[in-house]
């Protein structure tokens, strides 16, 4: 696991990066939010952890940008002092996944760390391309080669699904957990939603995109 720490107090820094270190963490180090930006825009991180009250960009706005501007899926852990309850919000409204008070017990700190890990990169934040198709995930937004595409939500939750294992195929079975859940809808109700979602996504174009395989599901091809 590889994880940045952002803090500008030195000393905490130092402390939690020899603690990790002896856990066999590989460690990077920030002292302010614009820093920490320079480093995710060229690095991979598995966790983040994250202060709020820094100087040049506090932690807020830190990752704020690193959700809108770099489109970082990167799980953020924000660790700080500041404990009131419009902190929290902010902090996990900007793009935070835990939020650990200081002080803290840094065996806390190595548990939340694993478990934001195992839990793996954020889902909803980004675009999901494949060939000349694009999906805002946080607007839902969907163009074709840079053309607008209008999709109902049930359409647009089949897309995501596809995008995610283009241009693998995804089973029937697959999509309808991943759109319905335990309410499964009619073969029609499906089928239906696929025929639209087809229509939509190749109206007005020469090459179709989305194709049913037959007896084995539907996949998004290039």
């Amino acid at each position: 696991m590889k994880v940045l720490i952002v803090d500008d107090n030195h000393s905490v820094v130092e402390t939690i990066a020899d603690y990790l270190e002896l856990e066999g963490i590989s460690i990077d180090c920030a002292y302010h939010g614009e820093a920490a930006l320079a480093l995710v825009g060229e690095q991979h991180f598995d966790v983040i952890i994250m202060d709020i009250m820094m100087p040049k960009m506090d932690g807020i706005t830190a990752v704020t940008k690193m959700r809108e501007e770099l489109f970082c899926q990167t799980p953020v852990l924000f660790l700080t002092a500041k404990d009131a309850l419009d902190d929290k919000v902010a902090a996990f409204k900007a793009g935070g996944d835990d939020y650990l008070l200081k002080p803290f017990a840094l065996q806390e700190l190595l548990l939340r760390l694993y478990a934001l890990n195992n839990r793996g990169p954020r889902q909803d934040i980004g675009e999901l391309k494949f060939a000349d198709i694009c999906l805002n995930i946080r607007t839902d937004e969907v163009t074709r080669d840079n053309q607008p595409i209008k999709l109902s939500r049930i359409q647009c939750k089949i897309l995501k699904v596809l995008l995610r294992k283009a241009p693998g195929i995804v089973s029937r079975q697959e999509v309808i957990d991943a759109v319905w859940g335990e309410d499964s809808p009619s073969s029609d109700a499906l089928r239906s939603h696929i025929y639209g979602l087809r229509n939509a996504i190749d109206k007005g174009f020469d090459h179709s995109r989305l194709e049913t395989i037959h007896g084995q599901g539907y996949r998004i091809k290039a």
